[in-house]
Parts: structure tokens; sequence; C-alpha cells
């Protein structure tokens, strides 16, 4: 089972590649990209710290600062989204924020894996 944030990033993927519609169809598609948003957003923030080795803790710390600096670009995003008359532009945006936390996340899986590892005692 996936976690919150990679569903939530998969529902806005999903609505971010559909063909965008127009008139009052495309606000009803700028508030569901809004809430899609605002559901990557929380999940980021429910992100908490899990390395217990010294230089994971020091790589998990830079994943948050980049966890940060997504929030700080998604919580931009959000007004953009609803109110920005050049759609293209969004959508590009969206999927470079889509891209940008994708990586996030592998960055954290990979964290985790490595903390396993070293705590069975990986193959060094």
């Amino acid at each position: 089972m996936r976690d919150p944030v990679q569903q939530s990033l998969a529902a806005l993927a999903q609505l971010v590649d559909v063909r965008v519609p127009e008139g009052t169809a495309l606000g009803n598609w700028r508030w569901t990209v809004r809430q899609r948003l605002a559901a990557v957003r929380e999940g980021l923030a429910n992100e908490t710290a899990i390395a217990n080795d010294g230089w994971l803790v020091a790589r998990e710390s830079t994943v948050l600062r980049e966890r940060t600096a997504l929030m700080t670009r998604l919580g931009a995003l959000g007004p953009a989204v609803l109110q920005d008359a050049d759609i293209n532009r969004v959508r590009g945006e969206l999927k470079r924020i889509i891209a940008d936390v994708d990586r996030h996340q592998q960055r954290l899986r990979d964290i985790a894996y490595d903390d396993v590892e070293i705590e069975l005692g990986g193959s060094e």
C-alpha cells in the first residue's frame, strides 16, 4: 500500500495530465487541483525523522530541509492555480513540483532502506 503522499501525488498527476477543460469546468479543475495540492502539502508536513545513525541523520536533515522548500513552493503554487490566467504555465509548474516531490519521496525511502541495512549488518 502506498503512503498518503504518494496517493495524493498520483491523484494530482492524473489530474494535471488530463486535457484542461474550458469555461466553468476550468474553475472546477482549478479547485480540485488546489485541494490535491493541499493534500500533498499536508502529507509532507506529517513526515518525521526516522534515521538513527550519524551519517543517515545528516542525510535526513538535508532531505527534511528539501521538504521545507517543497512545502513553501506548494504553498505559493496554491493561489496561482486558482488565479493565474496562463494555465499552461501553471500545468508546467505542477508537473515540476510533482517530479520534485516524487524525488523527495524516493530519497526518504533510500534513507529508510539504508537505516535497515545498517541495523541488519549489510554487505560491507
